[in-house]
């Protein structure tokens, strides 16, 4: 084993000595397991897709700005270094990129940083990608982290508007469907943007015209929960309820309030957050996918994760004792049934332990790292 090696592996040497398991050292242990997949050749965690890379990332991000330990730090900027450098090549579709963003990337950022080594066309894609540079930035304050996801921002800017009326943007490069993940991830992306980038009123801008237009497009029902997206003639497609859905949007609600503080924007979080849990959380508070036990794909395994995750962030900024129960459940589950002897996470956070990969336990481990009181 290579020494870089060893050095994504250090946490282990860290949770070894812990007796009690507490929030954080259960998350560290996870930790130590989710970096047993990640292949240093390729920058991406074997056993799942590019997509579900960036999730990856963002979860050992997310750990390390909660947990101080000298050894997660170590190992979160060296992946992210690593990562960095070699993840490129792992771009399934890089063909599809369009580069036409870079000059007005180049004068936003001052940045010679090539962020269309990130794109493949989709932008769904792109965006989790660009939010996973955010979340290493938070952790580094290396500002080239952050220029991929202004660069990111301005070529998905580029697409604005979709075919369905006055805003929002399409799923992808060929412009045919226009879903919720992905003007949602543009909204959260812009807000993000917004508390972390020099022209902050550009971000706040952005984000506050895609959450108009995301409120008023007919994808969040009368019920509050948002369906995957609209028809050809631009209504709400009825189709199914995923978790991730409801949650994106609420960082992103989250992050526009800290920079627009807008009291109406946590209003409507709170009102997707509460018809989220009751939808998808069964009687003991433990969130289900639609999908589960068996028929969820691999882009699927990862979704529960990303709502856990953006309704930790909603929390921070309008705190909640349902958010937290339903947190705080989760994790507890996961580690008492939903964990093998390997300490891998799988798919059904109730248990027991069946499909399991980076994907399946990157997610849960988002509920470990978000049950992490701070």
């Amino acid at each position: 084993m290579s020494p870089l090696a060893r050095s994504f592996l250090a946490p282990l040497l860290l949770t070894t000595c812990v007796s009690a398991e507490t929030a954080v050292s259960r998350a560290e242990a996870a930790l130590t397991t989710l970096q047993s997949w990640y292949n240093e050749s390729t920058g991406i965690w074997n056993t799942c897709g590019w997509w579900n890379g960036a999730n990856c990332m963002t979860v050992l991000a997310d750990l390390a700005l909660v947990d101080d330990s000298e050894s997660v730090n170590n190992t979160a900027k060296e992946v992210f270094a690593n990562t960095f450098t070699v993840g490129p090549n792992s771009n399934p579709y890089p063909d599809r990129s369009n580069g036409s963003y870079y000059e007005t990337a180049v004068k936003r950022s001052a940045s010679s940083v090539d962020a269309s080594l990130w794109l493949d066309g989709s932008y769904d894609d792109d965006a989790w990608w660009a939010l996973a540079w955010i979340a290493a930035y938070d952790v580094t304050g290396k500002q080239d982290y952050l220029d991929v996801a202004i660069g990111i921002f301005d070529h998905l800017s580029e697409a604005w508007p979709s075919k369905c009326g006055n805003g929002g943007i399409d799923s992808d490069f060929t412009h045919v469907y226009v879903n919720a993940i992905v003007n949602e991830l543009f909204f959260s992306l812009a807000a993000h943007l917004a508390n972390r980038a020099s022209d902050s009123e550009y971000y706040v801008d952005w984000a506050t015209r895609q959450w108009k237009w995301f409120k008023n497009s007919g994808m969040i029902n009368s019920n509050h929960t948002i369906n995957d997206g609209l028809t050809n003639d631009c209504k709400n497609n009825g189709a199914t309820l995923w978790s991730y859905n409801q949650g994106v949007v609420l960082g992103g609600l989250a992050e526009l309030h800290r920079a627009a503080k807008n009291e109406s924007d946590l209003d409507a979080a709170k009102k997707i957050a509460k018809a989220a849990i009751a939808e998808f959380s069964d009687d003991n508070d433990i969130i289900h996918e639609s999908c589960e036990p068996d028929s969820c794909d691999s882009n699927a395994t990862q979704f529960k994760g990303i709502f856990i995750r953006n309704l930790k962030l909603l929390h921070s900024v309008a705190p909640d004792d349902a958010y937290m129960r339903v947190i705080n459940a989760s994790a507890k589950s996961i580690w008492k049934n939903d964990r093998n002897g390997q300490n891998q996470l799988g798919l059904d956070w109730a248990g027991p332990v069946t499909q399991v990969d980076a994907s399946t336990h990157s997610s849960a481990m988002d509920a470990l790292v978000a049950a992490i009181k701070n």
